[in-house]
């Protein structure tokens, strides 16, 4: 009967553990450990935008990257100003070091000077992104 329990209860906290990483996952947000970063040319290996840039960090084989791509390439298309740059994390490990980034795709919204502005971890919706380029441009 102990066994049962155990179960059951391990099922209800990975369950509960589940829902929470979903409901934060691709969240737009302020991160206050990337305060007073400022990415260039150099570190992106492109040029910035005039107005914002959408950094995204992918890896080869993860299908969030493939969606989110397809998120970021449209509002880079529909705001003028804007550009998106896809990093490949796996072959960039200083930056992502650096950067703190955890996993993929994880999205960074640049203001013109290259300063982090805004950082989403998991796929965003289009609506949250263009919410969040207008405080960086």
């Amino acid at each position: 009967m102990t066994g049962i329990l155990v179960c059951v209860a391990v099922l209800v906290l990975a369950s509960a553990y589940g829902v929470v990483q979903r409901r934060r996952g691709g969240r737009v947000r302020v991160r206050g450990r990337d305060g007073g970063k400022r990415l260039g040319a150099g570190d992106l290996g492109g040029d910035l935008g005039e107005r914002a840039t959408l950094v995204q960090f992918s890896s080869a084989f993860c299908a969030p990257c493939r969606a989110t791509r397809r998120v970021l390439g449209e509002v880079a298309d529909l705001v003028p100003g804007v550009r998106h740059i896809e990093i490949d994390a796996e072959h960039n490990l200083p930056l992502v070091r650096a950067l703190d980034i955890l996993k993929t795709p994880t999205v960074l919204v640049l203001d013109a000077d290259g300063q982090v502005i805004r950082r989403a971890t998991g796929q965003p919706r289009k609506a949250d992104v263009i919410a969040a380029l207008g405080e960086a441009v």
